[in-house]
């Protein structure tokens, strides 16, 4: 299964809403450009969701971290929402939950910017 992800806007945050695995190659890439091009935008808000990912490599996780560090150098957050156990587990086991804030309802993760 690919990475695919679509994005909408409610009010000044950016829902990149994403599907799939992100793994290195083509989902480490599409991330990558939609954080950069929000933010060429000037969309500096952003929520992930992450509620229809079924599996994240190292290299995804990595991604997730730069493009955490990319946006808190511009101004910006990222916020991860609908965080499945797996995930989860792999947030606690690299202890990335204590970066990440997370959120269990989309409105809740817009309304904390």
């Amino acid at each position: 299964m690919s990475f695919k992800a679509a994005s909408h806007e409610v009010g000044d945050v950016t829902v990149i809403d994403m599907d799939g695995r992100i793994t290195l190659g083509e989902g480490t890439a599409l991330l990558r450009d939609l954080i950069h091009e929000n933010v060429a935008r000037g969309r500096k808000k952003i929520v992930l969701n992450l509620g229809a990912i079924s599996y994240i490599d190292s290299s995804g996780l990595g991604e997730m971290v730069s493009g955490y560090r990319f946006l808190k150098n511009e101004g910006g957050e990222i916020k991860l929402l609908n965080v499945n156990k797996k995930v989860t587990d792999l947030l606690q086991v690299t202890r990335l939950y204590t970066v990440f804030d997370t959120h269990t309802e989309e409105a809740q993760a817009v309304a904390s910017f």
